[in-house]
């Protein structure tokens, strides 16, 4: 098995498949409310809804900076607002996150592996560092959905 088909198998089981440390992001997720999405149960925090777009966010930054575009995301894009707490619209907001992921274990699961120590465009880390952390990210705030929602 190539390193990029390691890091994407590990980016899924991170998200929705058998990760060795536990629940997996959608595991967690699952059985989440549009209210309890949209709930602040914790003063200047974030919800689960604002988490789930932001992890959205950077799988869709990383996709992009694989494809060699250097970019920074903006605050509101760092963590979209969310606007319509309805039904349809976590539903519609799993969905999204959902897609952006495949496609971002798709664009690593493709990469050249030869690939993985150029440096990050833009930024003074190499494509290896990155892939790893953007698993790390989304293992970090699955930690912090699992908290909410016992809360909510």
């Amino acid at each position: 098995m190539s390193e990029t088909a390691r890091i994407a198998d590990q980016l899924r089981r991170a998200f929705s498949g058998k990760a060795w440390h536990g629940d997996s992001l959608l595991k967690i997720l699952d059985g989440v409310t549009a209210a309890q999405a949209a709930a602040h149960p914790i003063a200047n925090a974030h919800s689960i809804w604002e988490l789930v777009l932001h992890i959205a966010a950077w799988d869709g930054a990383v996709c992009r900076r694989l494809a060699g575009k250097a970019l920074t995301l903006s605050s509101k894009q760092n963590f979209p607002p969310v606007s319509d707490t309805s039904k349809t619209a976590w539903r519609q907001t799993l969905e999204h996150v959902r897609q952006v992921h495949d496609e971002l274990v798709d664009a690593v699961a493709s990469f050249p592996g030869s690939r993985l120590g150029d440096r990050v465009p833009g930024k003074g880390h190499d494509i290896c560092h990155m892939l790893h952390g953007v698993a790390q990210h989304e293992l970090y705030h699955a930690g912090q959905i699992a908290l909410l929602k016992k809360m909510v």
